[in-house]
C-alpha cells in the first residue's frame, strides 16, 4: 500500500538543471576549468555539489582540499541563488499532482541540491506547505546513487514506514539507482534522460502531467503496471 511519496527536485519539480549547470560553469571558469553542457548532462547530472566538484577536479587531475571544496560549494550556491528567482520553471502537472496527493500521502523532497535551493523551487511553485520533510545535500554524508537521502526522508516522515510503502519520483539514472538501493519503487520522468536509460525504474512517464496519485497508488500491487510513455 502506498503511504509516502518522495520527490526529487531538479528535473522533477522544476526545470532547474540548466540553472545548476550555469552556476557550476561560472565557478569552474574561475578555477580555469571549462565544463561543457554535454559533460554535465552525461557525467554529472544527478550528483550533488560535493561529488560534482570532486569528480570534475579528479578528471582534471587536480587536487581539491576540503576547505577549497566548501568555498566552491558556497560560491556555486550564491551563483544559483542570483539566477534562480527569475528563471525557475515549474514543470506541467507538478502542482496539481502534489495538491491531489497532499493529505492522503506523506510527502517529502530528497534532493542532491542544497536545502535552500530546494526551498526556492517549492516556494516558486507555491507548494512548500504540502511537504512535511525536505532533505538537502547537507543532510547526508553520501549523495545519489547512495540511498541515504531517501531512507532519511522516510525516517523523518514516519519512523514506522517501510520502503515498500514509499514511491520515489526521479529523473536521473543516479536517482533511480538510489531508489532501488533503498528498496523503494520508482517512477521515472523523461525530463532529463531518454526512457532507454531509465529502465531500472518501475514506471516511466514524460512528466507528472501524465499520471495521477490515484494511478500511482493503483500500480502498487503484486503485478507491476507496464511502463508508459
Amino acid at each position: 500500500m502506498l503511504r509516502a511519496i518522495i520527490f526529487d527536485c531538479d528535473g522533477v519539480i522544476a526545470d532547474t538543471e540548466p540553472l545548476h549547470l550555469g552556476a557550476f560553469q561560472e565557478v569552474f571558469l574561475g578555477e580555469g576549468i571549462l565544463l561543457s553542457t554535454r559533460d554535465y548532462f552525461e557525467k554529472y547530472l544527478g550528483t550533488d555539489d560535493r561529488d560534482c566538484f570532486r569528480l570534475v577536479f579528479q578528471a582534471q587531475g587536480r587536487p581539491l582540499s576540503e576547505d577549497q571544496l566548501l568555498r566552491l560549494i558556497e560560491r556555486k550556491a550564491k551563483a544559483f541563488a542570483a539566477a534562480a528567482p527569475a528563471s525557475i520553471r515549474i514543470y506541467d502537472g507538478v502542482v496539481p499532482f502534489a495538491r491531489s496527493a497532499a493529505g492522503r500521502y506523506l510527502m517529502a523532497v530528497a534532493s542532491g541540491a542544497l536545502r535552500s535551493e530546494v526551498e526556492m523551487v517549492l516556494e516558486a511553485a507555491s507548494i512548500r506547505s504540502l511537504f512535511k520533510v525536505v532533505i538537502g545535500a547537507e543532510d547526508v554524508t553520501k549523495g545519489k546513487p547512495s540511498p541515504e537521502g531517501f531512507l532519511l526522508a522516510m525516517e523523518r516522515l514516519d519512523g514506522r514506514l517501510a520502503p515498500s510503502e514509499c514511491v520515489v519520483i526521479e529523473d536521473s539514472m543516479q536517482g533511480v539507482q538510489a531508489a532501488r538501493r533503498a528498496g523503494m519503487r520508482c517512477l521515472a520522468l523523461t525530463t532529463s534522460y531518454p526512457r532507454e536509460l531509465l529502465t531500472l525504474a518501475d514506471w516511466i512517464v514524460p512528466t507528472l502531467a501524465a499520471v495521477t496519485p490515484e494511478q500511482l497508488a493503483g500500480w502498487i500491487s503484486p503485478s507491476d503496471a507496464p511502463q508508459v510513455s
